[in-house]
């Protein structure tokens, strides 16, 4: 059997159908397992798996042809190796980072997510579930401002959703950069997705008319932003 590849989708903002109906960044998700039928599940750790999160997940993906399930880690939580093992796909929610980040680690779940994705499952997430993969993300887990967390550090550099949908991120973002404390970036609007292949950028997809992804780098006259090619998904798969 052909190895599978080692791919992540992060997505900006405004995943689980939250601005496209159909539910386009989900359906491409699927598509990217090549699996007729995908085993998906959903880890809504950054909200303490709000039942409401877990209820938008199953909404989204039960109009697809998929196997949904979910990972509760602040209820009766099952043996994690032998559940995502099993899974085509990981979709990881939005939320507080930061939290996420050290429930998951005394759960052993990084480590597990790595294999995963060695394993060829694909990895993806919204928001917080975005920035994770990265050696570090632009996050709100602190409420005073936004701020450089340090992530898994399977892609490189960091990673800024919300690029759109949040007034103070591109300012923010940008006097990072500048003061050298992000060197380059990925910015991510709202409805915006970055499809990776191993540790590289293999496309940006986009589920609604204007969405944008951008590469933000310091330079010594400032920080840098270069627009990157987006590919609108088609509201009918294809």
């Amino acid at each position: 059997m052909a190895k599978r590849r080692r791919q992540i989708i992060a997505i900006g903002g405004a995943g689980l159908a939250g601005q496209s109906d159909p539910p386009l960044l989900e359906r491409y998700i699927l598509a990217q397992t090549g699996t007729r039928n995908p085993a998906v599940c959903f880890l809504g750790t950054a909200t303490g798996d709000a039942d409401a999160y877990v209820t938008r997940f199953y909404a989204s993906f039960t109009r697809l042809r998929c196997r949904p399930t979910h990972v509760p880690l602040f209820g009766r939580t099952p043996d994690l190796r032998a559940v995502l093992a099993a899974q085509d796909a990981i979709y990881v929610g939005g939320g507080n980072t930061k939290s996420m980040l050290a429930v998951w680690r005394d759960w052993g779940v990084p480590a597990l997510l790595r294999r995963a994705w060695r394993s060829g499952v694909v990895l993806a997430g919204v928001s917080a579930g975005a920035i994770c993969w990265f050696e570090s993300g632009i996050t709100d887990s602190w409420a005073d401002r936004l701020r450089v967390l340090p992530c898994l550090g399977m892609l490189p550099d960091t990673c800024c959703p919300h690029y759109d949908g949040e007034p103070d991120r591109r300012p923010s973002l940008g006097r990072l950069v500048a003061r050298g404390e992000v060197t380059r970036a990925l910015a991510l609007d709202d409805g915006a997705a970055a499809h990776f292949v191993a540790r590289r950028l293999l496309r940006v997809v986009a589920s609604r008319p204007g969405s944008r992804a951008y590469d933000v780098r310091r330079t010594r006259s400032g920080p840098v932003e270069t627009a990157l090619a987006v590919t609108r998904l088609p509201a009918r798969a294809r």
